[in-house]
C-alpha cells in the first residue's frame, strides 16, 4: 500500500452498506467523509479495485483555482477553493497548500479579448482575478521569454492570486483518516464487476470480493465511470482519454507562481521539493491505459522551452498517465441517474483534483437528499437533451 496505512483501518467489506462510493479519488474520500461528518451517514463504503487515492488522485499536476468563465462552473470551483483555504485546519493534517497565484497566458488578440472577458464575469462572481500586461508578467515570472519573437508572443495573462498547488497525496490521506475515524470503511483491491437492481432500483454492487448490498450507489470511478454505468445499459455523454505529465530532477526556486498557457498547450510549476511539474493537453485518441504518446510529451516539452529558454538544460525525471473523463462541454456530471438509488459524479476532465472539497461537500449533499445541490442542479445528466450545456472549453483547454 502506498501511503500510511496506519491512517485507516483495513477492512474486510459487510453485506450491505447504506452508501457504497465506486472510487478512492479525492472526490469519492471527501464524499464519503462529508456524508458521515455533516449528514451523520457513516454506513458507508468506499471501494477501491487498486489501492486507495492510486488512480488519477496518485495521477495529477495538483493545481487548484476557480477562475471559470460561466456562473454554474464559478460556483462550484469558488466552493471548492474556500472549503480548500481551511481544509488543512478542518481535517488536522497537512496538504502543503499553496496559495502562490496561477497565471492563464494570453497570445493572440483573441485571446486577449476572452481574457479580459473573463476576468470581468470572474470579478462580477466575487472572484479574485487581474489582467496584467507583458511587463507585469515578466515581474512576477522573471524566466519567461515575453518578447515578440516568439511563434505566440505573451501578450498578457489573467491572474488569481488566490490559487496555487496542494499535495495530493497528503489530501487523499486527510480525507480518508478522517473518513475513517467517523466510521467509514475504506476497503482496497475490491473491484466492481456489476450491479445489483431490483427492477429500475440499484440495490447493491457486484465485486472481486463477493456481493455488497447497498441503499444507494454513488460512481466517483473518474475515466471508468462510464465502463460502469455501461453495465447497468447507462450510456454516458463522457470519452476517457489518457493525459500525460512529467517532472525534471530537483532544481533551485526558479518559478513561485503557476503559468498556464492553451495556445502552445503547456503549463509549469514548481514543486515543495524543487522539481519542476509539467503537463499539456490531453492524448487525442481514445483510452483506458495510464500511458499516452511521445509525441504529446515531446510537444510540450518544446513549448515549456519556448516560454522558459532557461529549461532547455532541465532532465526530465519521469513522466506519468492518467485517464479523464471528457463531456461534450468540458463541465462535469454531478446527481442522480434513470436508476434510482444510483448517483454519478464524473466528466471532470482535467479539473477534477481542484473540485475535490467542493465537490465531494455537494456530490454528499445530493445523496443524502436524493436531490440535487443548488451548486450541482445545472451539471445533471438532462442538460445533454435539454441543451443547457455550460460550455467550459475555454478554461478547460489546457489540462491542470
Amino acid at each position: 500500500m502506498i501511503g500510511d496505512a496506519s491512517l485507516w483501518r483495513k477492512r474486510d467489506p459487510d453485506d450491505h452498506y447504506d452508501v457504497v462510493i465506486v472510487g478512492s479519488g479525492g472526490h469519492g474520500l471527501a464524499t464519503a467523509y462529508y456524508l458521515a461528518r455533516e449528514h451523520g451517514i457513516r454506513d458507508v463504503a468506499v471501494l477501491e479495485r487498486g489501492w486507495l487515492a492510486g488512480g488519477n488522485m496518485a495521477r495529477n499536476t495538483a493545481i487548484i483555482r476557480s477562475n471559470y468563465l460561466w456562473d454554474a462552473s464559478a460556483g462550484i470551483y469558488e466552493h471548492a477553493l474556500g472549503l480548500w483555504e481551511g481544509l488543512e485546519e478542518e481535517l488536522g493534517r497537512p496538504m502543503l497548500l499553496s496559495q502562490r497565484g496561477v497565471l492563464n497566458l494570453a497570445h493572440t488578440t483573441h485571446d486577449v479579448r476572452e481574457s479580459v472577458r473573463r476576468v470581468n464575469a470572474n470579478r462580477l462572481n466575487g472572484i479574485d482575478a487581474e489582467w496584467l500586461g507583458p511587463e507585469e508578467v515578466k515581474k512576477l515570472v522573471p524566466i519567461i521569454d515575453t518578447t515578440p519573437a516568439l511563434r505566440y508572443p505573451v501578450l498578457g495573462a489573467t491572474y488569481q492570486p488566490r490559487a496555487g498547488i496542494a499535495k495530493h497525496d497528503l489530501v487523499a490521506w486527510a480525507f480518508a483518516a478522517a473518513a475513517d475515524a467517523l466510521g467509514v470503511h475504506m476497503i482496497e483491491d475490491c473491484e466492481v464487476t456489476g450491479f445489483q437492481r431490483s427492477g429500475d432500483r440499484v440495490v447493491g454492487v457486484h465485486t472481486s470480493r463477493g456481493p455488497i448490498g447497498a441503499g444507494k450507489v454513488a460512481l466517483c470511478a473518474a475515466g471508468h465511470t462510464s465502463v460502469l454505468a455501461e453495465r447497468l445499459g447507462l450510456r454516458l455523454p463522457v470519452q476517457s482519454h489518457p493525459l500525460q505529465a512529467m517532472v525534471t530532477q530537483l532544481l533551485e526556486p526558479v518559478i513561485d507562481t503557476v503559468v498556464m498557457s492553451s495556445a502552445v498547450h503547456v503549463y509549469v510549476s514548481q514543486a515543495d521539493k524543487g522539481e519542476l511539474v509539467l503537463g499539456a493537453g490531453i492524448d487525442a485518441y481514445n483510452g483506458y491505459g495510464q500511458r499516452g504518446s511521445f509525441c504529446t510529451i515531446e510537444h510540450q516539452v518544446a513549448a515549456a522551452v519556448a516560454l522558459f529558454p532557461i529549461l532547455e538544460h532541465a532532465q526530465l525525471l519521469r513522466t506519468w498517465g492518467g485517464i479523464v473523463d471528457v463531456t461534450p462541454d468540458a463541465s462535469p456530471i454531478i446527481g442522480p441517474t434513470p436508476f434510482e438509488g444510483l448517483y454519478l459524479n464524473c466528466g471532470w476532465g482535467t479539473g477534477g483534483f481542484k473540485a475535490t472539497p467542493g465537490a465531494g461537500h455537494v456530490f454528499a449533499d445530493t445523496i443524502a437528499n436524493d436531490r440535487p445541490h443548488p451548486l450541482a442542479a445545472p451539471f445533471g445528466l438532462e442538460r445533454f437533451t435539454t441543451g443547457a450545456l455550460v460550455d467550459e472549453h475555454g478554461a478547460a483547454a489546457v489540462a491542470h
